[in-house]
């Protein structure tokens, strides 16, 4: 199973997806952390989709492989979530699109404020920088939408696992 968080910078998506990925012995592939490490020497467009090229061929092996794999990325444009789709589609795995959204503004912006960053090096974005992030607007629906503002990022994990217990055929 392919499982993709999406999200505004700040919201919580790697705090969720690091739980579901140990609750679920998971592959865990976070964008910031691949496109921290392209843009460290310089040579690669912050704006570039590198990033996410690089991460979806790596999902592609580990699906391959049976394993589960969580994608953690802002994933702002439906061809970055196309690109995801279809990488599923390619390995035979089932995909599972998580939006998260912080209905709370005033919350979003005190955990964009004051997060540090765990990737050595890597400066989070601004609050402004966030509020004027381009995202687009969802064709095809998230399978779960959940609302960062008003859950525990453990509730919201095992609500994120209920769902995918959901999907799975019973014997």
């Amino acid at each position: 199973m392919l499982i993709v968080f999406s999200g505004l910078p700040g919201i919580g998506k790697t705090t969720i997806a690091t739980r579901v990925c140990r609750h679920l012995h998971a592959v865990h592939l976070r964008i910031d952390t691949i496109e921290h490490a392209l843009h460290s020497d310089h040579r690669h467009k912050e704006d570039s989709p590198l990033g996410y090229v690089v991460a979806q061929a790596i999902a592609a092996d580990n699906l391959r492989l049976g394993h589960i794999v969580v994608a953690d990325c802002v994933n702002p444009v439906e061809a970055s979530r196309k690109a995801w789709r279809s990488v599923a589609a390619e390995t035979g795995t089932m995909a599972l699109d998580v939006a998260l959204i912080c209905s709370d503004l005033d919350e979003h912006r005190r955990r964009a404020e004051t997060r540090q960053s765990d990737v050595i090096g890597l400066v989070k974005p601004s609050w402004d920088r966030i509020v004027t992030h381009r995202y687009e607007p969802w064709d095809v629906p998230p399978d779960l939408t959940l609302d960062t503002a008003i859950s525990h990022p453990d509730a919201l994990a095992r609500q994120v696992s209920t769902h995918i217990q959901s999907l799975r055929p019973t014997p």
